[in-house]
């Protein structure tokens, strides 16, 4: 019996060392898709179990098994599980009283990284309301337009965006809005304060029948993207497409007894519902930050022992451009070479110093931390080889997502510059030809699209079914219509366009290209070109506008930059420019470089043309039209030189 148990064992060995030969990734394949078929069995549960399992319910569960454990720590405070709940409670009872919510009513939530978004929404959530994430760095015409078309009537902000509500508050009031201050007082009329009224109210625990109609296809959030074309667009995000994404840290192999690094913004899908609401479905502590610091990151993963972090491509950037740590044993340990020839004869001392130097050295080290995952989307070859080199053997899970599809990947290899593996078993979707200069799929003699071979580039599309659906925009039927592409593989089907240009190699790792359409991305920030083009038309001297985004040396994404042409007898005025963009749009948003043409190229379908435009750039000793910079310095644009040129690419002028 030992011979046959042995012959067997050593079979196994043989068979699992010949198939790591011709298959190098089938064990991380085969965990992957276990851990995939574990979590998708539990949606399959969540959505057939009366009454509906929500994440909230997942979160009163920790409550119950775990109220002491911390929760959330944010700026040297610290908050259990039980204080979330109780403080979310009292959230939901002074807004049911004030604001008389009920089941279904849709709330805005304009507030920068703090903890009061998490126990606001949470206690919304227990009220059976949708929320909507307001991004705070968005400002006027973009604000009314992202807070109307979710169907809100009630707004909450905190008191450091006051301004930005003060500006918009006219109109809010006309529409009858309803506009609630985390404050104790506020002289501005129109504006309710709401922290007297919470901190009043009862922390008791809320019945869930006031939630009682809510399932798996109800509407949980509504959080904006730009998509391709035109002002922010609400994606609709159901209590299915929450579960999905909650799930993606326990796809990753985060598990219970980890803690996560929140500093992205809450108001994106990566941070709240990669972030937040998966830390929930795990269980674990959030260490939240309000925005993102390249020089206190790993002294705060250090201090508060992260062991999962989350990313995208500018923040590993800025963590691999932070100066490295160069210390010398000697300037350490406080003496210099002379003392230590002193000091030779003096054995153990010696030994004692050699062990403080030693420690010393540890501590700096910057591989001397816990992070053992890292999750996000975004970073680039070089960088990620530069980060795993200079900070250690950390997981990097990169990511594919968008927040309205329905298709994703996630590289569970830790291959570098993949974004994931082709793999069918899970949701269907394909790469076919696109044409750059038509931007346009293309089509053979049937009408049908054409698939793309391995190793060559494609557009990618998630055939959109009951499994993996594509819910679309709220209030923007026309927007959710183009990114439906139909007669895809046979007449009659129905996909979802991405949008992104991938491609698949033959070891089927999948590689993202670029993004096509009316779209740039940058500062981890998606731009839509036509909603920048309709800002920079404003200006008393712009006839025309054609945005796109231009790539800058040592930087993720592209950086905005509009070629415009001149109302007849006008010249460029840089002032009210930079007056327009600076007032209607975000920092992220703005072009930097502006390029003065006599007319701007058009297709033979009348759309402007900028493959070429991009192609060339901002280099002024290339470019003969004029070229403008916009400075934050002068506070207007000006012209851009050789000498500006160099400086932006050596990285002395920041971008």
């Amino acid at each position: 019996m030992y011979v046959w148990f042995t012959l067997l064992a050593g079979l196994a060995v043989l068979s699992f060392s010949f198939l790591k030969t011709v298959f190098p990734y089938f064990g991380e394949d085969c965990t992957y898709i276990l851990r995939t078929i574990k979590l998708g069995a539990r949606l399959f549960k969540y959505k057939k179990v009366k009454p509906f399992y929500s994440i909230v319910d997942c979160f009163l569960d920790a409550v119950q098994r775990q109220p002491n454990k911390i929760f959330l720590r944010f700026e040297g405070r610290e908050y259990s599980y039980s204080d979330v709940d109780k403080e979310s409670n009292k959230v939901a009872r002074a807004l049911r009283a004030e604001a008389r919510l009920k089941e279904g009513d849709t709330v805005a939530l304009f507030l920068p990284n703090e903890p009061n978004v998490v126990w606001i929404w949470l206690g919304l959530a227990k009220l059976g309301c949708p929320a909507a994430l307001l991004n705070f760095n968005i400002r006027s015409k973009s604000l009314l337009h992202c807070f109307s078309c979710c169907g809100a009537k009630v707004i909450v902000t905190s008191p450091e965006l006051q301004d930005a509500i003060e500006e918009v508050l006219p109109t809010l009031r006309e529409q009858g809005t309803s506009v609630y201050l985390l404050s104790e007082s506020c002289s501005i009329q129109g504006i309710d304060t709401l922290s007297d009224k919470i901190s009043k109210a009862s922390d008791q625990p809320l019945s869930s029948d006031l939630r009682a109609n809510v399932n798996i296809r109800s509407t949980a959030l509504y959080i904006y993207t730009s998509g391709t074309t035109g002002l922010p667009k609400a994606a609709v995000i159901i209590h299915e497409r929450m579960w999905a994404a909650a799930f993606i840290q326990a796809a990753c192999g985060v598990t219970a007894d980890d803690i996560i690094y929140i500093n992205l913004p809450l108001y994106h899908s990566a941070g709240f519902l990669i972030g937040m609401v998966g830390a929930i479905e795990r269980g674990i502590t959030i260490i939240l930050r309000r925005k993102f610091s390249a020089s206190q990151f790993w002294d705060d993963c250090r201090k508060y022992n992260v062991t999962v972090m989350q990313y995208i491509g500018e923040t590993m950037r800025y963590l691999c451009n932070t100066p490295k740590v160069k210390r010398n044993p000697d300037q350490l340990c406080g003496f210099n070479s002379s003392m230590g020839v002193a000091m030779e004869n003096c054995f153990y001392m010696s030994q004692l110093v050699i062990t403080a130097c030693s420690h010393w050295l540890q501590k700096d080290n910057e591989k001397n931390h816990r992070v053992r995952i890292a999750i996000g989307n975004g970073v680039r070859t070089d960088v990620w080889s530069e980060f795993l080199s200079r900070f250690g053997d950390i997981k990097v899970r990169e990511l594919y997502a968008a927040t309205e599809g329905n298709i994703g990947f996630i590289n569970y290899t830790s291959k570098i510059g993949v974004v994931g593996r082709v793999n069918f078993f899970f949701f269907p979707y394909t790469l076919i030809k696109f044409d750059i200069e038509k931007e346009e799929p293309v089509r053979n003699s049937q009408g049908l699209c054409i698939e793309a071979a391995r190793g060559e580039t494609g557009l990618l599309v998630g055939r959109i079914t009951q499994r993996s659906p594509f819910i679309g925009y709220a209030g923007n039927q026309q927007q959710t219509e183009k990114k439906r592409l139909r007669d895809v593989l046979k007449k009659g089907d129905l996909y979802f366009n991405t949008g992104d240009l991938l491609q698949f190699d033959h070891e089927n790792f999948v590689y993202f290209q670029d993004r096509v359409g009316d779209t740039f991305r940058w500062k981890g920030e998606n731009v839509a070109t036509s909603e920048v083009a309709d800002i920079l038309t404003m200006a008393l001297c712009i006839f025309e506008a054609n945005v796109y985004g231009v790539k800058v040396e040592g930087h993720e994404g592209r950086i905005g930059m509009a070629a415009v042409t001149l109302k007849e007898g006008k010249d460029f005025d840089c002032s009210d420019t930079y007056k327009q963009v600076v007032s209607y749009l975000p920092a992220y948003a703005r072009p930097r470089f502006i390029r003065i043409q006599p007319c701007l190229e058009m297709t033979g379908t009348f759309k402007m043309k900028k493959v070429k435009l991009v192609e060339e750039g901002f280099n002024p000793a290339e470019i003969k039209d004029p070229l403008f910079f916009l400075s934050p310095e002068k506070k207007t644009y000006i012209p851009l030189t050789e000498e500006i040129y160099r400086a932006i690419l050596s990285s002395e002028i920041k971008l």
